[in-house]
């Protein structure tokens, strides 16, 4: 399961064959309403890396770690499936949401951040006015802040996902559609959110120097993202001769361990 998103239908049975006692835990809807009031997480930060410009790091994406006091920091694959079984994503989004706000007010080397929205969340109507009220009272400029939302959720839930964005364009946020290619390669949300940036997924990019199905994929969604004046984002890039390819076939930016490693938002030297 992909550590940073809520779980498919299958991790869902087995999260349902677990429960109660999730994660160890005697009553987990009061152990994360606990943590949320009390600030246990923490923001960690994955810059994103411009292959074009001079800006080398203009934004990073988000991570959210939890902070247990036996097991020091829980990875995400551990508690976000406990959160979106209780249908409390909406909650931990508006945590990180506000929290990153207080970071862009206090002052940060990157300039922009995605953060990664659930398939809970875009049904919530009231997210967008809560994101806005918390940019306005840190006078942050509304444009800081990229809201990512997964393809399968987009996929799933499409007109809550073209309501959800449309709100937030009225905001003057913007949208980054994550995932892209992990199925089949569709157009259709990339036009009917009007999305900023597209970031392909890492079972395409990671195969582009031995694939050529992988590669027709990639040109493919190059030539369509420059045609409606998107940019494309490459996810999971952990080599230097994959970075070089990207470079060369003319990706705008690039992500993943081989760019560089998750750290403390605060600690971010980019």
């Amino acid at each position: 399961m992909d550590p940073k998103r809520a779980p498919s239908q299958a991790d869902r049975k087995v999260i349902d064959q677990t429960d109660p006692g999730l994660a160890g835990w005697d009553n987990p809807i009061a152990r994360l309403g606990q943590a949320l009031e009390k600030d246990e997480f923490s923001l960690y930060c994955q810059p994103i890396l411009a292959l074009q410009g001079a800006e080398r790091y203009p934004m990073g994406e988000v991570l959210v770690r939890m902070r247990e006091e036996e097991r020091a920091m829980l990875p995400p694959g551990e508690f976000l499936p406990v959160f979106e079984h209780y249908y409390m994503m909406p909650q931990l989004d508006r945590w990180v949401v506000s929290h990153v706000v207080k970071h862009l007010a206090r002052g940060s080397r990157l300039p922009r951040f995605t953060i990664n929205v659930s398939g809970q969340t875009l049904d919530d109507r009231e997210f967008p006015k809560f994101a806005a009220g918390e940019l306005m009272s840190a006078g942050v400029t509304a444009a800081s802040v990229l809201y990512e939302i997964d393809e399968s959720d987009t996929l799933a839930r499409l007109q809550a996902a073209a309501r959800f964005a449309t709100a937030v364009k009225a905001i003057g946020g913007g949208l980054l559609l994550d995932g892209f290619g992990r199925r089949s390669v569709s157009f259709t949300p990339l036009k009917t959110l009007r999305v900023d940036f597209v970031k392909v997924d890492g079972s395409i990019v990671r195969k582009l120097l031995t694939s050529e199905v992988a590669r027709t994929k990639m040109n493919a969604i190059l030539r369509v993202a420059e045609s409606i004046g998107i940019g494309v984002v490459a996810e999971c890039v952990e080599d230097q001769d994959v970075l070089v390819r990207l470079k060369a076939l003319g990706v705008g930016y690039a992500q993943g361990f081989g760019v560089y490693q998750p750290q403390p938002i605060d600690s971010i030297a980019a």
